[in-house]
């Protein structure tokens, strides 16, 4: 049997953690869909071939979650023969046996709008900018929060499949909250969705 939880939000809001989380304690298969995207802004030449000619090895790179990974996933997810060489793939894992936790940008309101249960987990830019600065140590504090901003503006204002809640999401704000809290907040949504 097929169970989907979508997890959508901006970058470093905590949805990785969660969506990592919540898969483990409900024992469901995991997919940081943002991986694909890294993957495909790192592998470099022709994006549209490099998201139709994804490996397991591309998608195990140690470089995935540095910033230029980060840049580089902002600027192939706009481009549409991209997403849609990606969205396939999404779906499929989206409906296996078992049950599959996403993460990402768009799930809840492209990829699997039909999900069971959608979370939103966001968190103020501030916040945001100081757990990647934390993160990936590169850069200034003033550089990261530059980034985030203006990944924010990409990823909301992109035509194809903009970030923003779905609209039966459960909105769920990490700025405030330690990691523990804003995953037992996860798993009570779920729990309480799942019956």
């Amino acid at each position: 049997m097929s169970f989907c939880v979508a997890i959508d939000g901006p970058a470093a809001a905590g949805k990785g953690t969660i969506s990592r989380a919540v898969a483990a304690q409900f024992g469901l298969a995991h997919l940081d869909t943002g991986l694909l995207y890294r993957a495909v802004g790192m592998k470099g030449g022709d994006p549209v071939m490099a998201a139709r000619n994804l490996t397991p090895e591309d998608l195990a790179r140690p470089d995935l979650r540095s910033m230029a990974a980060g840049e580089a996933a902002s600027r192939v997810a706009v481009i549409p023969e991209v997403r849609a060489a990606l969205v396939a793939f999404q779906r499929e894992f989206a409906q296996r046996d078992g049950g599959a936790v996403l993460d990402g940008r768009d799930i809840g309101t492209v990829i699997c709008p039909d999900a069971e249960i959608k979370l939103f987990v966001t968190a103020s830019a501030e916040v945001r900018a100081e757990r990647r600065f934390a993160e990936i140590g590169e850069g200034t504090f003033a550089e990261v929060l530059e980034q985030v901003r203006a990944r924010d503006a990409r990823d909301m204002g992109r035509a194809d499949a903009p970030l923003r809640p779905a609209e039966d999401a459960v909105i769920l704000d990490t700025s405030d909250l330690s990691i523990e809290d804003a995953v037992a907040r996860a798993c009570a949504v779920i729990a309480t969705r799942r019956g």
